[in-house]
């Protein structure tokens, strides 16, 4: 979308206009950078970086600081990407209030263009009050990580009837509730485009075939920094993680073997001044 900040409205526009959106995550001051740099429209800081940043098994422990953290760092190299901030697991299920006051602190002190919360029909009045205390906020529905336990693990979701049929009961929910944009994730291509037609805003997928209105991947998952597991709706556009691993072999081999650092990455000093600081040494 050029030079300028993107904004809820350019968003929104680029499903009326057919564009499709691009969306990846980052969690540091680097890959924001390389996000503008690529001209990426937005930026997730995901509470992903529970396990792909902090090591951990899930996203439920990560915590409104660890996201104020990582929204700081990715806001001082985003300057053109729509910065979303993810709203932590507990951060908005225990009252309107709370989910209010978290939302804002995300805002506020992180410094992100708007905030994701997880959560269909069920979070609805929810979606509602934070975006009527003026705070743009982005749904997502289908597997929602913070809550995957209770819906059988990081599984597809909405393989029957029933199930897809409460899946676009969310979207509209959502819609109705003021979100700008929602994510939908690991649901049938099938259903995911009954989404994105059911619904004015623009539908986001990540494991939900093509006829959505954008994609978003992790990108830790998109260029094989992440060791752990590739999800089965990754495409690895590259495998950086060896290539790390072996630079750092290199690096390790040529201290052992003391050819780093050699004069090119040394400084040198001024003979004299060097006799003089050996002559004051040995007085």
């Amino acid at each position: 979308m050029g030079q300028q900040k993107v904004t809820v409205k350019d968003i929104q526009k680029a499903k009326t206009d057919g564009r499709k959106l691009v969306m990846m995550t980052a969690y540091d001051y680097p890959f924001g950078l390389m996000a503008d740099e690529a001209g990426v429209d937005i930026v997730l800081v995901g509470d992903s970086l529970g396990m792909v940043v902090m090591g951990l098994d899930g996203t439920v422990a990560v915590t409104m600081e660890n996201m104020i953290h990582h929204i700081q760092a990715v806001m001082r190299g985003c300057k053109f990407a729509h910065v979303v901030g993810d709203m932590p697991f507990m951060s908005y299920n225990t009252s309107v209030r709370d989910a209010i006051i978290n939302a804002g602190r995300l805002m506020k002190e992180g410094g992100c263009d708007s905030v994701k919360m997880e959560g269909g029909v069920d979070f609805a009045p929810t979606v509602e009050a934070i975006v009527k205390a003026g705070i743009p906020v982005q749904g997502h529905i289908g597997l929602t990580p913070q809550t995957a336990s209770a819906l059988g693990g990081f599984k597809m979701q909405g393989k029957d009837a029933d199930a897809a049929k409460k899946i676009i009961d969310d979207a509209r929910a959502l819609e109705d509730a003021g979100v700008f944009s929602m994510i939908i994730e690991a649901v049938p291509a099938p259903l995911a485009q009954l989404v994105a037609e059911a619904v004015s805003i623009p539908v986001i997928g990540i494991g939900a075939g093509a006829d959505v209105d954008g994609q978003v991947l992790v990108t830790h998952d998109m260029i094989g920094l992440f060791d752990k597991f590739i999800p089965k709706f990754v495409k690895q556009y590259t495998k950086i993680r060896p290539t790390i691993i072996e630079a750092i072999k290199a690096y390790k081999q040529d201290v052992l073997e003391k050819t780093f650092p050699g004069p090119e990455h040394s400084f040198s000093m001024p003979a004299d001044a060097l006799e003089q600081l050996k002559k004051a040494i040995s007085e």
